[in-house]
């Protein structure tokens, strides 16, 4: 192999890679000069001098020097705590104490250190479904089906969406007894939402139940987090959606209007119900008294009629004769006096005229007489009746008394 000169840069001349030669003094391709490090550090020793007093090398300068960064880190000490916030001290990761608003002093860092939680800030925690903080608009949440289906306690499936406020009442408890406080609080009234829901049936949640479900979660979320030393305070516990899940909720609407057909139907024949008892009781009651009156009606006149036909046998057993006449003049009484009745004259016989005395023509009023008309009258003038040849004046009268 042929030989080259290394002047030369390579086989195609130039430098390594076919550039021009870099020699004569001239400075590599694409750099400047290089800055001297040693000089930039004497110039800036002397800077320092120059602005420090005379004699500040000696131990007394050094003093000073120590000194300001003594005072420097004590006064890293001093810190604010605002309104809002409580300040819990540390001293090597161990609580100390707890400080209230304003300027407080603590022993500077890695001594101890200080955190300050907002203590009457309101959280906020959405279960169920996520919102876009920015928009706070319905369209812009996100469901989450994982934590939004639930069971009822009757075996029906229900999306819930619900919010959690709470603040922290405790902030000592609050940072050491719990990790991860908003995922605690999340899991808590997750669980607790699920057991209350877990007892109550769909239409009560759907409908009158909200406000029963919300305290009642509030309540067992409280329980929890207090079992737990949380240091948070449960303030309101919101339902937001309680619907049936979207793949089934025309058919569950259609239930739910049948079982209000239901009801609707239950509450009218109940109401009929209610209209129709009453009477029917009324008129049994009325018709039992009816009967009782006429049972003791009958009892009565039964006993009444046994008290006189004993009264009239023992009257009978006195004096028969006298008490079969009057047996017998009661009881013609009774036959004719609602029968025409005709008096006879015996002294008028063979003269071929019945003179007779029409008694009820005579016994009727005089009113009655003069309303009534001339053909009702025709028959009182016509009583007077011929005797046919060889009639017995006895039969004329059996046929008047008939």
């Amino acid at each position: 192999m042929g030989s080259y000169k290394m002047s030369g840069g390579g086989p195609w001349g130039g430098g390594p890679w076919g550039g021009p030669p870099r020699g004569n003094g001239m400075p590599p391709r694409g750099r400047g000069p290089q800055p001297n490090l040693e000089e930039m550090l004497r110039r800036g020793q002397d800077q320092f001098r120059r602005m420090m007093p005379q004699n500040f090398g000696s131990g007394k300068g050094v003093l000073i020097i120590i000194g300001a960064l003594v005072l420097l880190w004590l006064a890293s000490g001093i810190y604010r705590v605002l309104p809002d916030e409580q300040g819990v001290v540390l001293r090597f990761g161990k609580y100390v104490y707890t400080t209230t608003s304003g300027l407080h002093w603590r022993l500077p860092w890695p001594i101890e250190s200080v955190l300050t939680p907002k203590v009457t800030r309101v959280n906020r925690l959405e279960v169920g479904v996520r919102t876009d903080s920015s928009l706070q608009t319905r369209a812009s949440a996100r469901q989450v089906p994982e934590e939004a289906l639930m069971l009822t306690g009757d075996e029906n499936i229900v999306d819930i969406n619900f919010t959690v406020f709470w603040v922290i009442n405790d902030a000592t408890r609050y940072l050491f007894n719990i990790r991860n406080q908003e995922g605690t609080v999340k899991a808590a009234a997750e669980s607790a939402m699920r057991e209350v829901v877990g007892r109550t049936p769909i239409a009560s949640a759907l409908a009158e139940g909200r406000k029963v479900i919300e305290g009642d979660t509030q309540k067992l979320l409280q329980e929890i987090l207090d079992s737990y030393g949380a240091g948070i305070s449960v303030t309101e516990v919101q339902l937001q959606k309680v619907d049936p899940p979207a793949p089934v909720i025309d058919a569950f609407r259609d239930v739910q209007r049948a079982r209000a057909d239901q009801e609707r139907k239950r509450n009218e024949a109940e109401g009929y119900r209610n209209s129709i008892l009453p009477v029917a009781r009324g008129e049994a009651v009325r018709i039992v008294q009816e009967a009782e009156a006429y049972k003791q009606q009958v009892v009565a006149e039964a006993q009444g009629e046994a008290q006189r036909f004993l009264s009239v046998y023992n009257a009978y057993l006195t004096s028969k004769d006298v008490t079969m006449r009057r047996i017998y003049i009661e009881t013609m009484e009774a036959i004719l006096k609602n029968t025409n009745k005709v008096v006879l004259d015996k002294s008028a016989q063979g003269t071929g005229v019945l003179p007779y005395l029409p008694l009820p023509a005579l016994t009727s009023s005089g009113a009655a007489r003069a309303t009534s008309s001339p053909q009702s009258a025709q028959p009182s003038q016509n009583q007077q009746q011929r005797l046919n040849p060889g009639q017995n004046p006895g039969q004329a009268a059996g046929q008047g008394a008939r």
